[in-house]
């Protein structure tokens, strides 16, 4: 049963009863005018291990301001964050996806168990932005997202450059393109500070797709970390929140079927992540939407790919922001039909009415292209199907000039077996690299092969080897590469029975994924086949893999619905 939440924190207020209750705000510096107050939660994801949260503790003291200022309580509380850059390549990149769930579960215990009656979530890092999201709407109380931001791009000879060039790096120094010094130059000045990775990486996708959504106020999503409007958000973020709090608006409100197509509409035209899909996936499901791999597809045959943005592009995020950032993007594909201009926001306006005052992108400006100059007429991100993955899988096809690929299947149950293939030259031209039992369960955790791939393209293989996997890519991630392949191989999906040799066929035009393998073939091998056990039973790993739902539907892990 669905509990219905407190909405009004009189509660603390009304006789004797709640006298213990009233005592223990006291302790914490509440005074008697407090009790009649909305009382908010302060989401916070601030930690040390990451330059993408480190500032974050600042932002929440600010939200914080902007509540009290606006005639709330606010109470910051913390939960966690993982760092996929510093996990990538080892086993803690398996903790990455389940962290979305239990910032998610965090966030929902600390505002149902302290009756709060909304909540403001500050996220920096790849997956603090949908588990914010997917706990603010499991919450059910108004609510509003605050982006941390994104960092600074580095500068090496000159040479813009971000954390990307140096995974891209280690390909190039094991292909003997560069050296040690350069490598470690590349190391040292790709972080400068502050914020999420630079380019249209998960970080920055997702930020972009929740402002699309109205889930925080315009232009949050493109405004950097350091810069000193960010502090002035959040400031304008806790009042915006208390103003949602009297007219009684909630997530349900906002984050309707048109709310998340507009968020896919940006995320195709902005060239974002992969990623994207999962994560929108997963909360659409924790806020009731029913929304699949058919709404990506739909769309995506009709949003032209415009963004000149890392990976794939050019640029970075904070040069989008000079030119007017997410909100001037939207601008433009409200002006063309492409989104749902009456989609209601955080503001207590539409989607329409925001932009209204918002300048076009500027003329001569080569970060976002016009749809006349648009890189394709299409999304780039693509659902494949086929007897390799009948649930599907995604492509992200931006920057690709090769569409169709064939070759022999080179089968790896690791990515760090796949890794070691790829760095000692066992890998050749036309080869399809699988990397298997690396999904959700199988992981567990589907954790992200860009070593893999970016070793790949670091070597100069990136459009002459594919990559298929029924993990995950970063945002970083291009080049041809397939993920999200499902089933996947620890459900028996058809990557478990590839073998070694077998001839793949990825064909991006045609949407297909096929192995070319005689039915009566699959059907021996299916009937040879037998599960592998779960290797991790307990834990956050353990109860990820017992829980977990397939890729295809988001990978979340409420089964209740």
């Amino acid at each position: 049963m669905k509990i219905e939440p407190r909405t009004n924190s009189k509660v603390f207020s009304e006789g004797s009863i709640r006298a213990p209750n009233r005592a223990m705000l006291r302790a914490v510096g509440l005074k008697d005018r407090d009790f009649d107050k909305p009382m908010v939660g302060v989401a916070s994801t601030w930690s040390e291990v990451a330059p993408c949260n480190i500032h974050i503790d600042e932002l929440a003291r600010a939200a914080k301001q902007g509540l009290q200022q606006a005639g709330a309580v606010g109470f910051i509380f913390n939960t966690i964050t993982v760092s996929d850059s510093i996990a990538m390549g080892t086993q803690g990149m398996r903790y990455s996806l389940p962290s979305r769930d239990l910032i998610a579960d965090s966030i929902e215990t600390v505002i149902g168990g302290e009756n709060l009656d909304a909540v403001l979530a500050i996220g920096g890092c790849d997956k603090n932005m949908p588990g914010c999201m997917i706990g603010m709407a499991n919450a059910a109380v108004p609510a509003i997202f605050v982006y941390g931001g994104t960092i600074a791009s580095g500068k090496v000879d000159g040479e813009t450059i971000d954390l990307l060039s140096v995974f891209e790096g280690v390909g190039q120094l094991n292909q003997g393109l560069i050296d040690e010094s350069r490598l470690k130059a590349l190391e040292c000045a790709a972080c400068p500070g502050a914020g999420a990775c630079g380019g249209m990486y998960t970080a920055n996708t997702m930020a972009a797709a929740i402002e699309a959504m109205g889930m925080c106020l315009p232009g949050n999503a493109s405004t950097p970390a350091e810069s000193v409007h960010k502090r002035e958000e959040c400031i304008k973020s806790g009042e915006a929140l208390y103003a949602l709090i009297q007219q009684g608006i909630r997530p349900k409100d906002i984050m309707t079927k048109q709310a998340f197509e507009n968020a896919i509409v940006v995320v195709m035209a902005l060239g974002g992540s992969t990623n994207a899909v999962l994560h929108l996936l997963a909360m659409a499901h924790a806020i009731g939407v029913d929304l699949a791999l058919d709404d990506f597809d739909q769309i995506q045959k009709r949003v032209p790919y415009i963004g000149n943005l890392k990976p794939s592009g050019k640029y970075v995020m904070e040069d989008l922001y000079r030119v007017g950032g997410v909100q001037a993007v939207m601008k433009r594909l409200l002006a063309e039909g492409l989104l749902h201009g009456e989609c209601l926001t955080v503001t207590g306006r539409t989607v329409a009415a925001n932009l209204e005052a918002c300048p076009d992108l500027p003329e001569g400006q080569d970060v976002i292209r016009g749809f006349e100059q648009a890189f394709s007429r299409q999304g780039p991100l693509i659902v494949l199907r086929g007897n390799l993955a009948p649930e599907g899988a995604i492509a992200k096809m931006s920057g690709v000039a090769v569409k169709t690929h064939t070759g022999p299947a080179r089968v790896f149950d690791t990515e760090a077996d796949a890794v070691d293939a790829i760095t000692h030259n066992r890998i050749n031209e036309g080869d399809v690299v699988v990397i298997r039992y690396v999904g959700p369960k199988g992981g567990p955790g589907m954790p992200e092969m860009l070593s893999a791939s970016s070793i790949l393209v670091g070597k100069g293989l990136g459009e002459k080897v594919a990559l298929i996997t029924d993990g995950r890519f970063s945002g970083g991630t291009h080049g041809l590469v397939v993920g999200h392949i499902a089933p996947e191989a620890q459900s028996g999906g058809p990557i478990a029975l590839l073998a070694e040799g077998d001839v793949v066929t990825i064909d991006a035009a045609a949407q297909s994924m096929m192995m070319h393998v005689a039915d009566e073939e699959l059907a021996r091998r299916k009937a040879a086949f037998v599960l592998r056990p779960q290797t991790v039973k307990r834990g956050v790993l353990g109860k990820f893999a017992h829980n977990v739902s397939c890729a295809s539907v988001g990978a979340h892990t409420d089964q209740d619905r």
